[in-house]
């Protein structure tokens, strides 16, 4: 299998994979079943294996399942994997009830983390976005806090504003920016990348294919208990329109010998060497795809197709990625 390359992440930030792995959808978040844990395991050190280093958790993530997952396929190979953790989410019974960033929260969370993962430091540590429950400085200020007692190694921020990541990078320097980006979510492409880009801050870019929709396999209508149903992009005629968008990716992907997945993966890839796509996989059977898309090149006429194609707003209706 083809190892993937490798980026600083930032400026000053570490070298880490250009492809990342996330995690998420190896345990229940929402609900839903719960993915064959062997198997997931198997997927991590195989990702490891294939020079895919940085992995994506977040101790919500199955009521801290996901972070067990991790620790036990990390497990005799610490110096292998750069562990990114999201705090901060309060669900219950699979029911999303909110955020608890106060700083003596923050403290109890990561030493949670930090005995289900089975490692002394979290390499990457931030809230899962910000809200105005408690003040940035205090909740920056306490990770700031846990990187001088070598709990944390580097400072990362979550889906938030561009004014937000300029607060928190002059309480401490930020080195990464996690945040949903494709395609057809394009938003943070006004304000929010270029201040990133100006401070120097790694992106780690999620839901390359926008909760599913860019993959070519969606038809409407949707059964009444997928839950993509809860968001209005997926709803009605919304659907109907969206998925006539996305035949240009389905044709150029048929073209060029992929699948529309991997086009828009490597859309991502192709906006930066500070952007790194961070991809969910489960089975180890995914890994080569996701791989190869990172190789993959467009030509200027296409990217300049796709760009027109899927301008900014073309996409109708939203999804949780917007704010």
């Amino acid at each position: 299998m083809t190892t993937v390359t490798e980026i600083a992440l930032g400026t000053n930030g570490p070298i880490v994979s250009k492809l990342g792995l996330g995690c998420m959808r190896m345990s229940s978040t929402w609900g839903g079943p719960v993915n064959d844990e062997q198997e997931s395991i198997a997927t991590i050190r195989e990702a490891l294996d294939s020079g895919i280093n940085f992995l994506n958790t977040g101790d919500f993530y199955g009521s801290g399942h996901n972070e067990l997952l991790v620790g036990k396929a990390i497990k005799g190979r610490r110096d292998d994997a750069f562990i990114s953790v999201k705090f901060g989410a309060i669900f219950y019974n699979g029911q999303w009830l909110g955020l608890d960033l106060r700083p003596i929260a923050i403290k109890n969370f990561i030493n949670y983390s930090l005995v289900r993962l089975g490692i002394d430091t979290i390499d990457l540590y931030q809230p899962c976005r910000l809200d105005n429950s408690v003040p940035v400085e205090d909740v920056i200020g306490t990770i700031a806090d846990l990187i001088k007692e070598g709990k944390v190694r580097y400072l990362g921020v979550s889906e938030i504003t561009a004014e937000q990541l300029r607060k928190a990078n002059s309480v401490y320097p930020v080195t990464a920016l996690e945040i949903g980006y494709s395609l057809a979510d394009r938003q943070i492409e006004d304000k929010l990348l270029p201040t990133a880009k100006e401070l120097g801050i790694g992106v780690v870019a999620f839901a390359n294919t926008a909760e599913g929709l860019l993959t070519g396999t969606m038809k409407a209508p949707l059964a009444a208990n997928d839950y993509h149903t809860h968001f209005s992009r997926f709803q009605g005629e919304n659907l109907i329109r969206n998925l006539e968008k996305v035949e240009l990716l389905r044709q150029m992907a048929n073209e060029k010998g992929y699948t529309p997945t991997q086009l828009a993966i490597a859309w991502v890839n192709a906006q930066g060497n500070h952007i790194m796509p961070l991809v969910s996989m489960s089975r180890r059977s995914r890994l080569p795809e996701n791989i190869e898309a990172m190789s993959i090149e467009f030509t200027t006429d296409e990217i300049d197709a796709l760009n027109t194609h899927f301008a900014p707003g073309v996409i109708l209706g939203g999804t949780y990625l917007q704010r």
